[in-house]
């Protein structure tokens, strides 16, 4: 069996216990002075590759690597010290777009295109991503790479094995389980149910600032990151209606034809 050379993409988001708040423009959701963290699915593809190697599967190297503000470094150095051997940053500033939103921000597929580089550059033959990211729940992301590098695809995967160059992927659907096989190299992309992911100790934390992290920018591998898509307008959902009690069901019966339902 050849090496698993594994790429895992890790994105700075805000972080899952922060409840987001649209910013007075009305163009995005504000992020000035809101705590950030590691995309919690993201979390779990750390974990997984890391695991691979205590299973003693012969896993050659592990890089992480994200695409962002400088910030971003920050959860470069906490997937390490969760394990991973070494990072890339491409470092893309954000800044104010006249027709809304930020010119920073990549869209899915930007990012994916730029991950095709990064596979191909750093010869890779696994790619372990988060199913999608908290903040634009796109899941487009995994599958739109594995489109680009013609590799087969296992999404949402709540159970992954790798048994020479067989991998076999299983992942929760509606009433039950299916079970995905696939050969080297492919892409995985990791659901809720995969692991539980490990807190990085302070020792890996400060072994962690001494592993390689390299600083890069689009133009070192020449994508086209130009957003196609403008968001028009963001707003808060309207507030719940709250609920009426019905003594029976005769009266459960009355108001559902009063309301049309029946």
């Amino acid at each position: 069996m050849s090496g698993l050379r594994i790429l895992v993409p890790v994105k700075r988001v805000i972080d899952y216990a922060v409840k987001p708040r649209v910013n007075k423009a009305q163009t995005a959701v504000e992020t000035n002075g809101v705590k950030h963290s590691m995309n919690p699915f993201d979390e779990l593809s750390i974990e997984e590759a890391v695991r691979m190697r205590e299973r003693k599967l012969p896993v050659e190297d592990i890089l992480v690597f994200s695409a962002g503000p400088a910030k971003a470094q920050d959860i470069l150095r906490t997937a390490m010290a969760m394990g991973a051997d070494r990072g890339i940053h491409v470092v893309v500033e954000p800044g104010k777009d006249p027709q809304g939103g930020e010119k920073g921000d990549l869209e899915p597929l930007g990012v994916a295109k730029l991950l095709q580089k990064v596979v191909q550059e750093e010869k890779r033959n696994m790619v372990i991503l988060g199913k999608q990211s908290i903040d634009d729940d796109a899941m487009q992301t995994g599958q739109m790479l594995a489109g680009l590098l013609n590799w087969p695809q296992a999404c949402s995967a709540s159970k992954v094995e790798v048994d020479g160059e067989n991998v076999t992927v299983t992942r929760e659907v509606d009433g039950g389980v299916e079970t995905l096989r696939a050969k080297l190299p492919i892409i995985i992309t990791t659901d809720l149910r995969l692991h539980e992911p490990r807190y990085a100790s302070l020792p890996n934390i400060m072994k962690a600032k001494k592993k390689p992290l390299v600083k890069k920018t689009m133009e070192d591998y020449g994508v086209d990151s130009a957003r196609r898509l403008r968001t028009v307008k963001v707003q808060e959902p309207a507030p719940r209606q709250g609920g009426g009690k019905v003594e029976d069901v005769d009266g459960m019966i009355a108001k559902l034809k009063d309301l049309g339902a029946l």
